[in-house]
């Protein structure tokens, strides 16, 4: 999947899926189908084709979000060929039902917020406003130059300090983040990518500090370089090398840090880019094998890795799509990773993500109304079975989230676990028509996805030629024109619209807060060993020129060190060099 190779196991998924072969052991027998088949087709005859023609608008067509035409009723006909086994039991093979045996059932989906703005000292106190409303793991947004790698004094650094998460330029900001918090009794998120390897570094750094053993550490950083050349294209080095970084990751962690989740597979910015459903369960799925291959590669054994390798997926506005999604990617995953790679281990088949709702469903029109939306898109994602959720909030169309829009959107969370009666039952959309028939649509259109992608050459080539960017472009196209010509509603944009003026109150970043980091980033400077820092960054150096190097362990020293992160990236720049994506319109 990752360097390609004409892999026939691909096809032949997709030629099953396709064929849809009746399976035996159907969960329906014969005559009853074929006496539902006829039911239908009366009902059709006699009832709904005259209730059509007093409302002619129920004849128009109806699809999926992803373009998937939907019937107006389903039955077990549309199942027939379906096994139980497809579906099988909450926490057993293939886990469509989910990954525990109890799921919710005392034990809510970890409740984790968007935070991060400003300086370190503001991302500290919203964290611990967090806590005391009863999140149970926190999440941390880096601001722009912290996510290409620049230090808050760098000229491409001016005036973006702070404005879309917080900046970190050296391990003292990480400290300040996470002062008074012990790192042995939470959980951290980190949404990085390029610099996720120095982050976690600093986030190691901040531990040996308190004096918390790395192995005692509990989280998720992102480093899904991958998806970044597909999607959110926050990259600093050529492929190639970005996969070598996430390679000693793997390898650091997984000797070192075992309770950490090094890799975060992020559907999420895919889906965000404009990708269809589909595209966004293929493509992350495709990147998850891509991520397996390299851990292979690096001598690992899947059993060593797999268990910390975790999803990051989005819930947008299609319910039922969403829900079918998300049970169609437990299931693949299983089944390629128990056929493909020969993975016994229960544990390493388990697919666990996390899940935030989507930020490109918040319009800046009638913003209350996204409260709505994103109500519905957790709902979802809880019916799917998420392991963790962040909720968007209301504002964020309009700016970084206020306070009072954060408590709402966390308030929404604690309202389903809480009220909804949702979390008593594993699974409860579970043998529903429309969802099981919809889940293997998405299961069909993932395996002719992946043959797809072996057909162009595999995953890095087909990424390096722009082929996955031009799918994602082509859909966005599709689904902005729908919007315009009124196919697709967005209440408030083109339905239900009304003049407003300036209509929330939003969250405004202090200018003060560039002026603040880099008064810090002189004082680390001017205290720290400028000798053992050079030292430090040059065996740096040296372990990125030598592939056989895990660059990890230089690169703790050289954080321990107070190196800052530019300098620390800037290194892997001169040996590395940069990467230009191709023209794919």
């Amino acid at each position: 999947m990752l360097r390609g190779g004409r892999d026939a196991y691909w096809n032949r998924k997709a030629r099953e899926a396709v064929e849809r072969r009746a399976k035996a052991g159907s969960l329906y027998d014969k005559k009853a189908v074929d006496d539902i088949k006829k039911g239908v087709k009366q009902w059709h005859e006699e009832v709904y084709r005259g209730w059509t023609e007093k409302f002619p608008e129920a004849r128009q067509e109806f699809q999926t979000a992803t373009g998937i035409k939907v019937k107006p009723i389903y039955t077990p006909a549309d199942v027939a060929d379906s096994n139980y086994s497809d579906q099988g039991y909450p926490g057993v093979f293939p886990y469509s039902r989910g990954v525990h045996p109890t799921m919710y059932r005392g034990r809510p989906w970890t409740m984790r917020m968007f935070s991060g703005y400003g300086t370190p000292e503001d991302t500290n106190k919203r964290l611990k406003l967090l806590l005391e409303h009863g999140e149970t793991g926190l999440s941390v947004a880096f601001d722009m130059p912290t996510l290409y790698g620049y230090d808050c004094d760098h000229p491409r650094a001016h005036g973006e300090v702070g404005r879309c998460g917080v900046n970190v330029s050296s391990m003292k900001d990480m400290q300040v983040i996470f002062d008074g918090i012990p790192l042995e009794k939470v959980s951290t998120s980190m949404t990085i990518n390029a610099p996720a390897t120095v982050l976690t570094c600093m986030y190691a750094g901040v531990a040996k500090k308190q004096g918390v053993p790395l192995a005692r550490l509990r989280g998720t950083v992102q480093a899904d370089m991958l998806k970044e050349y597909i999607a959110q294209k926050e990259w600093v080095y050529p492929p190639e090398a970005h996969l070598r970084l996430v390679r000693d990751l793997m390898v650091f962690c997984t000797k070192e840090m075992p309770r950490w989740n090094y890799i975060s597979i992020s559907g999420y910015h895919i889906r965000e880019a404009g990708s269809s459903a589909a595209q966004e369960l293929a493509f992350t799925l495709a990147d998850g094998f891509g991520y397996v291959e390299l851990g292979i590669e690096a001598g690992l054994k899947v059993e060593q890795f797999a268990p910390r390798l975790s999803f990051f997926f989005n819930s947008t506005m299609d319910f039922f799509e969403e829900i079918a999604k998300f049970r169609a990617a437990r299931r693949v995953w299983a089944e390629v990773l128990s056929e493909k790679y020969g993975v016994k281990d229960k544990r390493s088949l388990l697919m666990r993500f996390h899940t935030q709702t989507s930020g490109a469903s918040l319009t800046w029109q009638q913003p209350l109304n996204n409260i709505v939306r994103t109500a519905i898109e957790a709902l979802a994602a809880v019916l799917g079975g998420t392991q963790s959720l962040h909720t968007n909030s209301y504002d964020e169309a309009w700016a970084l989230p206020t306070e009072q829009a954060v408590e709402v959107a966390l308030r929404t969370q604690q309202i389903i676990a809480e009220e909804t009666g949702v979390p008593s039952v594993i699974d409860p959309l579970g043998g529903s028509y429309y969802v099981e028939w919809l889940t293997e649509q998405m299961e069909e259109e993932a395996y002719k996805y992946f043959d797809r992608i072996e057909s162009a050459g595999g995953l890095l080539k087909a990424i390096k030629t722009g082929y996955l960017q031009k799918e994602i472009a082509e859909n966005s196209y599709r689904l902005s024109k729908r919007v315009e010509e009124g196919k697709d509603s967005v209440v408030g944009v083109n339905k239900y619209s009304k003049p407003e003026r300036k209509p929330i109150e939003t969250l405004k970043i202090d200018s003060r807060a560039q002026k603040s980091q880099v008064k810090r980033l002189a004082s680390v400077r001017g205290k720290r060993n400028g000798a053992k820092v050079g030292t430090a960054l040059a065996k740096l150096g040296r372990a990125f020129e030598d592939e056989d190097a895990n660059s990890i362990y230089p690169m703790l020293d050289a954080v321990m060190q107070y190196a800052t992160l530019g300098e620390i990236i800037d290194v892997g720049r001169k040996i590395f060099g940069v990467w230009t994506e191709p023209m794919i319109l």
